[in-house]
C-alpha cells in the first residue's frame, strides 16, 4: 500500500530563529521508517514544503522515499496553534487507500491490508477533558459544527493510520481544514490541534458508516509488548534532556541502518549532526 510521510516546516521556523534543521534522532527514525516501509509494505512518499524539500535534498536523504512532493507551501492556518496542520492539508492532496506514518514511527513487519477495517489507527484515546474538551470549549468565528458529529466517540491516535475509503478521507480532511480555518485562537497548542487531527476522524467515519479499529493499545505500546511498531514520541524530550540516552539511541539506530541498509552509510556520515556517531 502507498504510504506518506509529512513534514510542514513552518511551525519550526516560526518558533525557532535559526536555519531549518531536524534533530539527529528524528532524522534516524525518519530513515528507518521510510526504508522499512519500502522493504515490507510498499511505496512511500514525503509530502512537504519547499524548505523541507531543500533540506532533505541538501543532506542527501531524499533517496529514502520513492518520491518527494512539495504540497505544503500555501497552508493558511496558524502554525503556532495548528502545528500538525500539514498532515491534514497533505492528506487532502492524496487518494485512499493510503497509510499515514509519522516520521518518528517505524513499522517493522508486513501489514495484512486486506484484513484491516475501513480505518485502522495505532490506538484509541480516552476523552480526558484536559485534552479533549466538550464542544462549548471552542471559540469559533463564522463556523458551525456539523450536527451529525458524535462527541462521545473515542479519539484516534494517527501516528500510524490506514484509511481505505476515499469518500471518508475527503470528508475528514474537509472538516478538519474548515475547523482550523474557522477559529482565530492564538494560544491553545493542544486542544484545537488534537480535535482537528485525532477526534474528527472517528466522528467523520461514523457519519460515513465506516468501521474504525486499532492496531494496538496504549498498554502494549508503553510496556514494550508491541514488537511490530516503534514510536519515539514519548522519548524525545528525554533524549533532549539526557545526552547519554540520546547518544546511545542514535548510535543504535545508525548501527541498525548500516547493517540493514548499507547504502546509507556514505550518506549519513556526511550529515553534520550525525558525524559524531561515526
Amino acid at each position: 500500500m502507498n504510504a506518506i510521510h509529512i513534514n510542514w516546516t513552518k511551525p519550526f521556523i516560526n518558533k525557532i530563529n535559526a536555519p531549518y534543521a531536524i534533530e539527529d534522532f528524528e532524522l534516524l527514525t525518519t530513515i528507518l521508517s521510510a526504508l522499512n516501509w519500502r522493504r515490507h509494505n510498499g511505496k512511500i512518499s514525503m509530502l512537504t514544503d519547499s524548505t523541507g524539500a531543500e533540506y532533505y535534498r541538501r543532506i542527501g536523504i531524499d533517496c529514502i522515499w520513492d518520491d518527494l512532493k512539495i504540497v505544503l507551501d500555501d497552508v493558511d492556518v496558524n502554525p503556532d496553534v495548528f502545528w500538525a496542520a500539514g498532515k491534514l492539508f497533505a492528506l487532502s492532496t492524496v487518494k485512499a487507500p493510503v497509510a499515514i506514518i509519522d516520521t518518528d514511527f517505524i513499522v517493522w513487519e508486513p501489514i495484512d491490508f486486506n484484513s484491516l477495517a475501513d480505518v485502522t489507527v495505532i490506538h484509541f484515546e480516552d476523552l480526558y477533558p484536559d485534552v479533549y474538551p466538550p464542544k462549548e470549549y471552542f471559540h469559533m468565528k463564522n463556523y458551525t459544527f456539523d450536527e451529525r458529529l458524535n462527541w462521545s466517540l473515542k479519539a484516534c491516535n494517527t501516528a500510524f493510520c490506514v484509511i481505505k475509503s476515499d469518500k471518508l478521507l475527503k470528508l475528514y480532511t474537509n472538516k478538519a481544514i474548515e475547523f482550523m480555518r474557522g477559529t482565530d485562537e492564538k494560544n491553545d497548542r493542544l486542544k484545537y490541534m488534537v480535535f482537528a487531527e485525532q477526534r474528527l476522524l472517528p466522528m467523520c467515519a461514523k457519519i460515513n458508516g465506516a468501521n474504525v479499529e486499532s492496531f494496538s493499545n496504549l498498554d502494549k505500546l508503553f510496556s514494550q509488548q508491541e514488537q511490530r511498531f516503534t514510536h519515539t514520541w514519548g522519548m524525545k524530550q528525554q533524549m533532549r534532556d539526557n545526552p547519554t540516552l540520546r547518544y546511545d539511541f542514535c548510535k543504535r539506530c545508525i548501527n541498525r541502518i548500516i547493517h540493514e541498509f548499507p547504502q546509507m552509510y556514505t550518506i549519513m556520515r556526511k550529515i553534520d549532526n550525525l558525524k559524531q556517531y561515526f
